[in-house]
């Protein structure tokens, strides 16, 4: 798609209740073995008869989070007139756990604004843990704001986690100009200059407060937020790990991931993202990485960005876990789960993204096409956007050669010309640029693959890109 169009867009409730005095009443589930307590072992001591009439001791096996058997001792102590009893815990294995659940609730979140680098006014909110611990920063998606992380936030403040998450300028309670209001020229200055400066404001902000360890940072982000993610850990070595869903990130960033492989990375993506060639980008993005505790999950539906966790109601919790455990102190790397291994289309991606590589590229397609000519290396979507990538910062000579590879594969493709007029033209090469939107708008008139909105996009581009070379379109 042209430059010119932005991107879019228990357990019981007895556990509850246990004191550090190790008292508390519950009353005898139907199944025990279904209570839920954590890995530790905690041991049954001194009761108080409710009456006269008793129950031997008796060993019950539970089954503990994601650990082996926990074993504790029961005596149900029995009314004539009831089967209510009287448990006492007393004692757990490991005091750290004892202080996390013993404890009272997080404080309530807190509204803060922070202040941008140019003045503009961040919204943001703090979800503080309550007690020392590691941090987390989270970025929304750019058809959302902030508030869209509220649940995972609290669950990890709840689980010991201090988070922070704010509103992108232009989107939510934030200052400056809305997205959607922002002009072609304006759109991309904000996007690559002014969001990594908030970001980095933000997240200053985050390691600032009492008892965040700043040495233990995470960062997790949606669609767009993914990139800001990879960029914020790129500039700051205190970003430990790192949660992407459903987007890509940058040349730089695809350059970090490569270069870190001590830095875990979990990916969440479904079949059914309507943002063309997403799966086929975080694919690429997981095999660039072999940190052993990386996590990708794949799903065959789910939406976009924060939209799985409504489609998966497990995805939250796992996230939690795995923040919690690759940001302990030391980490306790999970295992890893990577359904998405190197493929044919990971490695010729990574040709074409190496710097010198797009002719060896090209040799090779050519080469795949000649055994085989319907042979699929790419789709168009992925291609477009490394073209488009490498076209951002100015190396248009790049981005001209990438993009015709979309020509060699996809010659019925009105965009794929459409594209290739605009890296043409921001390489001073005028008449090619104008072939190619006319070529664009060609097809176009016979054009019944795209959908209404998409070929509309197309025309507008094409034309605009015809008025800017000083001619008009047929």
């Amino acid at each position: 798609m042209a430059l010119t169009a932005l991107r879019k867009w228990a357990g019981l409730a007895s556990l509850a209740c246990f004191s550090l005095s190790g008292l508390f009443r519950a009353s005898i589930p139907d199944h025990p073995n279904d209570l839920a307590i954590p890995r530790q072992t905690a041991h049954l001591t001194t009761i108080s008869p409710l009456s006269r009439a008793t129950i031997p001791w008796k060993v019950l096996t539970i089954r503990p989070w994601r650990g082996s058997n926990v074993q504790i001792h029961r005596e149900a102590l029995m009314s004539n007139r009831n089967s209510s009893v009287l448990l006492l815990v007393a004692v757990l294995s490991a005091s750290s756990w004892l202080e996390t659940t013993a404890m009272a609730q997080p404080p309530p979140p807190r509204v803060v604004d922070i202040t941008a680098a140019d003045g503009v006014n961040l919204k943001a909110t703090y979800f503080s843990a309550g007690k020392p611990g590691p941090g987390v920063l989270l970025l929304h998606q750019c058809n959302r704001q902030r508030k869209v992380w509220d649940d995972l936030a609290e669950r990890l403040a709840a689980s010991g986690l201090n988070v922070l998450t704010f509103d992108f300028r232009g989107f939510g309670e934030s200052g400056g100009t809305p997205i959607d209001k922002l002009t072609p020229e304006q759109a991309p200055q904000v996007f690559q200059q002014k969001f990594p400066a908030d970001v980095d404001t933000a997240f200053q902000y985050l390691v600032s407060q009492p008892g965040v360890t700043r040495s233990a940072i995470g960062a997790g982000g949606a669609s767009c937020g993914v990139n800001q993610s990879v960029q914020l850990a790129r500039r700051h070595a205190e970003v430990k790990v790192l949660v992407l869903l459903s987007e890509g990130t940058d040349p730089a960033g695809r350059q970090f991931l490569r270069e870190s492989p001590k830095l875990p990375l979990f990916m969440a993506v479904a079949d059914d993202d309507p943002d063309p060639g997403v799966v086929e980008i975080m694919q690429w993005l997981i095999s660039l990485s072999p940190n052993r505790a990386n996590r990708f999950e794949r799903y065959s539906t789910g939406g976009h960005g924060v939209e799985m966790f409504d489609a998966h109601k497990e995805l939250p919790g796992e996230i939690v876990d795995w923040f919690r455990a690759t940001l302990a102190t030391p980490p306790v790397m999970p295992p890893g789960k990577r359904t998405s291994q190197s493929s044919a289309r990971t490695q010729f991606l990574e040709l074409v993204d190496r710097p010198g590589g797009i002719a060896q590229a090209l040799q090779q397609y050519a080469e795949a096409r000649k055994r085989n000519p319907k042979v699929v290396l790419f789709s168009e979507e992925v291609i477009n956007r490394v073209g488009y990538e490498h076209l951002l910062p100015g190396n248009a000579k790049d981005a001209v050669e990438i993009l015709k590879l979309n020509v060699l594969a996809f010659p019925s493709s009105p965009n794929v010309y459409d594209s290739l007029s605009d890296a043409y033209l921001a390489d001073g090469q005028k008449d090619l640029a104008r072939q190619n939107a006319k070529k664009a708008l060609e097809l176009l008139a016979s054009d019944t693959a795209d959908p209404p909105d998409r070929r509309k996009a197309i025309k507008e581009s094409a034309e605009q890109e015809l008025k800017q070379l000083g001619d008009a379109p047929n």
